[in-house]
């Protein structure tokens, strides 16, 4: 294997990156994203999406109307094929939206907030509607075809798998969900404005087979199969995560599998199959009221990103960012030039990055906030034999993050992780998908524009 130029593990790097200028009011600023393929396809997806939601009376000439914007943002993590991943890319929230929406209803002609059970219960009602549309409603479609093709089309979203991490943030109550299924990570960044400490808050929990209370929670839900039901960290001995969509196999009958395996193809059913369904896509979801003018930030990221990094090496690395661009978090995109904005957006956030003379936060300084135990890094090949040297050169805040994850600023070390061909890079890193979220306060323009300094080529063709 020969190592790639810096120049070309740069454009590797930087190659499925975007980012956006949110000038809307509503306490978000920014959003970046960047994916980094190991698998060929790529296995990870992600998406996005404004709802402006009206209040009140739905009327929207009454006096009584009034708006607020949902905003999601998912990542989602597949494996065994990039179907599933695919399937909640172009579906998972407007199933949680659907659900919303109903929750939110009081009448024809009424919206109003529910209680935080009722919205948190209709986040987790979209996931699992779209799950059994997924892994049940395809076995009555594929039965009804005679072409293994199409049959094939049916059926891969429920024989593959993906985790699933949606955040959900409401402007006007300033109220930030996040419901996890599977091992994707989401940690929330918010600095103390009075004492200049640095926290990073777990707002998901990473469930798998490794997990006590996931173990716990399968053992009591499958009596008579605690010696089964988890083995060597693995449901059934074969997969990781505990919550999954797809993984049919780990939710459909004995019988429906040798239905399916004796009339087209498929997998034989796991040896210690009894009581299916093993694997559910019921999420945990938790709730943060975020403060925009703190500053705050979500980072959300599959698995890959967290094998490389702590939670506290994640939000060190994103307020070094910050410290670095302060001109660049919480303005819109037609001030991105604006010497006035620029400077008064600096003086923002070098109070809240603390910049200056002490500097961003090294990863000790961070304080990690977690009611549940996470993995740790356990992939060590990204960092430099030096230990970690961090560098601040992308305009991406979440390819700054991968950046550093393969090396920071050991650019050989960076490039040799970059060069390593599918599927042989399975073996150092897995896909990778990152977003970073700034929340702060913007322009009323309503719009979203693309931010060209931080995303690549193809998405401004396609913008």
């Amino acid at each position: 294997i020969s190592t790639m130029s810096p120049d070309a593990a740069n454009a590797k790097l930087t190659e499925l990156q975007q980012s956006y200028y949110v000038s809307m009011a509503n306490g978000v600023s920014r959003y970046d994203i960047v994916q980094l393929p190991s698998n060929s396809p790529i296995e990870d997806d992600h998406s996005e999406k404004v709802v402006r939601v009206k209040l009140g009376n739905a009327d929207p000439d009454s006096a009584l109307a009034t708006s607020t914007d949902w905003m999601f943002w998912g990542v989602y993590d597949g494996h065994g094929g990039w179907t599933t991943s695919a399937k909640l890319r172009d579906l998972l929230i407007d199933y949680v939206v659907r659900e919303l929406d109903l929750a939110y209803t009081v009448d024809k002609t009424t919206r109003a907030m529910p209680s935080p059970e009722v919205i948190d219960a209709a986040i987790a009602n979209g996931f699992v509607n779209l799950d059994k549309e997924l892994v049940y409603s395809s076995i009555s479609k594929f039965l009804g075809q005679a072409d293994k093709k199409e049959a094939a089309r049916f059926l891969a979203p429920a024989l593959s798998g993906s985790c699933g991490l949606l955040a959900f943030y409401d402007s006007q109550s300033c109220m930030l969900r996040v419901a996890v299924t599977g091992d994707s990570r989401a940690v929330l960044g918010t600095r103390n404005p009075s004492n200049g400490t640095w926290k990073a808050i777990v707002l998901s929990e990473d469930q798998t087979g490794s997990n006590p209370s996931e173990v716990k929670r399968l053992q009591a839900e499958h009596p008579g199969e605690e010696n089964t039901v988890i083995r060597h960290g693995r449901v059934l001995g074969s997969l990781e995560p505990t919550r999954a969509f797809g993984d049919a196999r780990y939710k459909w009958t004995y019988e429906v599998q040798q239905q399916i395996a004796q009339a087209f193809f498929g997998r034989r059913s796991p040896p210690a199959l009894k009581s299916p369904p093993y694997v559910t896509a019921k999420p945990v979801v938790t709730s943060y009221k975020v403060s925009p003018e703190n500053g705050d930030f979500l980072v959300m990221g599959s698995d890959g990103l967290f094998e490389m990094l702590s939670n506290e090496e994640v939000v060190s690395l994103v307020a070094q960012w910050i410290s670095q661009n302060p001109d660049k978090v919480g303005k819109s995109a037609a001030a991105a030039h604006d010497a006035q904005g620029s400077s008064f957006f600096s003086q923002v956030w070098n109070k809240v990055s603390g910049s200056g003379p002490s500097g961003p936060p090294k990863p000790e300084d961070v304080e990690v906030v977690q009611n549940h135990p996470g993995k740790p890094p356990i992939r060590k090949e990204g960092k430099s034999s030096s230990g970690a040297k961090y560098i601040v050169t992308d305009e991406n805040a979440a390819t700054h993050l991968v950046r550093n994850a393969l090396g920071g600023s050991d650019i050989e070390q960076v490039a040799m992780m970059l060069s390593i061909p599918s599927p042989l890079s399975r073996s150092y890193r897995d896909d990778l998908t990152v977003t970073v979220v700034f929340f702060g306060n913007s322009e009323a323009k309503n719009s979203i524009d693309i931010n060209d300094e931080a995303t690549s080529a193809r998405f401004k063709v396609a913008a």
